[in-house]
């Protein structure tokens, strides 16, 4: 049995409105369009958890903390003392060089584990002084960087899955349909135990509160999704979609929200992760109770 596991930043629960730009599109949208007080229509039998991203710490949730819980399991907001934007500092590297996913499954004999994301030229040229919550867990557990090659040879993807983020960067890559990287996904996901798969462009259409970009990058958001829900094998992979925090959603402001993030899941365990999955915090816990549960071995 294996997990996939699909990070999204910036994708909270939010209300029915001009300022939420799921609302219009309709079903183009499933299975991101998760409005409150609503029962989402989610594909391939996914279930809902709505899941806590304040994690008892007042202010508004942010990436670094936010991150770090989810690929830890603990508490990175408490554990600071508030909610920490941008990159993770010390404190969190700290807490991802301990507790990471990859190396919780590592200590227990389960892999071979991915990070499916590749990292564009310049980040090999000259490592950037501040990197991802991610990028430091990677690190962390020996696992190898993914580079535009890798794109190429259909072997990694790029948190922008067409690659025309690439294309602007002077990378030459093959431009991909949502389709054709879902294609690439599936593959990489049934060749490993845990594979982590990130998309940052969301978060980045809130702030700039552009509708149009944040339209764009949400259906074809969606179109990947449910083109890889149709490519898995789901009688053995769990398929686990989450995000950090709200924005997105509340394009009448440029701030991060409030709301709850969704946490959808899909495959062979969806009752278990639908039921363990109340914070951030428990994104960890259940791809490792997934991965070693029993029924997991067999």
């Amino acid at each position: 049995m294996s997990v996939l596991l699909i990070f999204v930043d910036g994708l909270g629960v939010g209300t029915r409105g001009a300022h939420n730009p799921l609302h219009p599109l309709g079903e183009e949208a499933e299975p991101l369009a998760v409005f409150e007080g609503e029962e989402p229509r989610l594909p391939f039998g996914g279930l809902l958890a709505l899941t806590d991203a304040r994690l008892g710490v007042e202010g508004r949730p942010q990436s670094a903390s936010g991150q770090t819980t989810i690929l830890t399991g603990v508490n990175a907001p408490a554990a600071l003392g508030h909610h920490k934007q941008g990159f993770p500092n010390e404190r969190l590297r700290e807490i991802l060089r301990e507790h990471s996913v990859f190396l919780r499954l590592a200590r227990l004999g389960v892999g071979p584990n991915l990070f499916a994301n590749a990292y564009a030229s310049h980040f090999f040229g000259q490592r950037p002084r501040w990197v991802s919550a991610t990028t430091v867990a990677v690190e962390a557990a020996g696992l190898p960087f993914r580079s535009v090659g890798d794109v190429r040879a259909g072997r990694a993807l790029y948190h922008d899955f067409t690659n025309r983020a690439l294309h602007a960067l002077g990378d030459e890559t093959p431009l991909r349909t949502p389709e054709e990287a879902a294609d690439v996904l599936a593959s990489l996901a049934a060749a490993h135990r845990f594979t982590l798969y990130e998309h940052f462009i969301a978060d980045r259409a809130g702030h700039e509160q552009d509708f149009r970009l944040a339209s764009a990058v949400l259906g074809e958001l969606a179109r990947f999704v449910r083109a890889l829900l149709a490519r898995v094998e789901l009688a053995r992979t769990t398929v686990i979609l989450t995000s950090d925090h709200g924005n997105v959603e509340d394009l009448s402001t440029r701030n991060h929200t409030l709301n709850p993030v969704p946490t959808l899941a899909w495959g062979h365990a969806r009752e278990r992760v639908a039921r363990r999955v109340r914070t951030l915090a428990d994104i960890t816990p259940a791809v490792v109770e997934t991965l070693t549960a029993r029924e997991a071995a067999a």
